[in-house]
């Protein structure tokens, strides 16, 4: 039996599930004043599905259906949500995250990944043909997305921890990078 046949979500297997984390910290743009920074502490939940197999012709890729939800601390309403897929590809071992994100952005970051690999690094990059990123009008002139990373840390059955960076170019200043991380743990069903 193959690794794919074995595992078919190789590195993405320990996601399944529903998740929470409450001790997220984001660095943004501060508002109205862009040229500052705002640094706000989250929470939010994940949901990841599996969606099964995906066949694009010889390419045989497995992957989850997620959406995450983030809520500033003692506020009600979300902040942040992004919904899209997590898909893998054992044969080029090859981890992919593609996401829409509500405000007009939409990423397709990939990386490398062994099948029982613990850790992994995304990236996307404007105008890429391949991992890139894609803006609406107002955020490409204003707040123009022109690197992702990200990096997940498989923390036993029960945890993991990502670690964002979106890097901005804001007109008339440095390039901002916009960063997010926290640590989830498993939701039981």
């Amino acid at each position: 039996m193959s690794t794919q046949e074995s595992n078919p979500l190789g590195p993405l297997a320990p996601l399944v599930g529903t998740w929470e984390g409450g001790a997220g910290t984001d660095v943004a743009p501060a508002e109205p004043n862009r040229k500052e920074t705002a640094t706000s502490h989250y929470r939010e939940r994940m949901t990841f599905e599996p969606i099964g197999l995906v066949d694009n012709h010889e390419q045989r890729l497995c992957g989850l259906r997620y959406l995450t939800v983030a809520w500033r601390t003692g506020q009600a309403d979300a902040f942040h949500q992004d919904t899209g897929y997590w898909l893998w590809d054992a044969k080029n071992e090859q981890v992919m995250r593609c996401f829409v994100v509500p405000r007009g952005v939409t990423v397709l970051a990939g990386g490398k990944a062994a099948a029982k690999a613990t850790e992994f690094d995304l990236l996307a990059e404007r105008g890429a043909p391949v991992f890139g990123v894609c803006s609406s009008p107002f955020l490409d002139e204003q707040f123009r997305t022109v690197r992702f990373t990200m990096k997940v840390r498989i923390l036993g059955a029960d945890r993991f921890s990502y670690e964002e960076d979106t890097e901005l170019e804001i007109p008339g200043q440095p390039r901002f990078h916009h960063t997010d991380g926290n640590t989830l743990q498993r939701v039981p069903d």
